[in-house]
């Protein structure tokens, strides 16, 4: 029955990181750093990327919404939030609409990571936290 489950996962279309989810890489990461230096640096991050648009930027909110255009058309929304005066949290949501037949968890997983290491090269790694 398990293995089924795992099938269907494969098939997910959106993916959102939390502190309770039970895959460790998708769980939010927190980094030694101030609000407005982790904000900055990631808006930043997505500013260089080609395959991104940024189409709302909202600190007060601590949120960043992008549009990925390749490899899958996805839309993809950055929270960022201080926890401490200096810890921050960042959170991804992720989603896209066109069907595979292969699944797009696979890609939108792997694209979430790779964001998650190009910010641990950017700012120090605190860890996850274990609920």
């Amino acid at each position: 029955m398990a293995m089924l489950g795992n099938l269907f996962v494969r098939f997910k279309q959106q993916i959102e990181t939390s502190d309770r989810i039970t895959d460790d890489s998708l769980k939010t990461h927190y980094y030694k750093a101030k609000f407005n230096q982790v904000f900055d640096s990631v808006e930043k991050l997505f500013h260089d990327d080609a395959d991104c648009q940024v189409t709302t930027v909202s600190k007060d909110h601590g949120e960043i919404a992008v549009e990925i255009s390749r490899p899958i058309k996805c839309f993809l929304i950055v929270t960022i939030v201080s926890v401490k005066p200096m810890e921050t949290a960042v959170d991804f949501n992720i989603s896209s609409e066109k069907f595979s037949i292969l699944g797009s968890y696979p890609a939108l997983k792997k694209r979430i990571n790779s964001y998650y290491e190009r910010i641990n090269q950017l700012h120090t790694f605190v860890g996850i936290k274990n609920s």
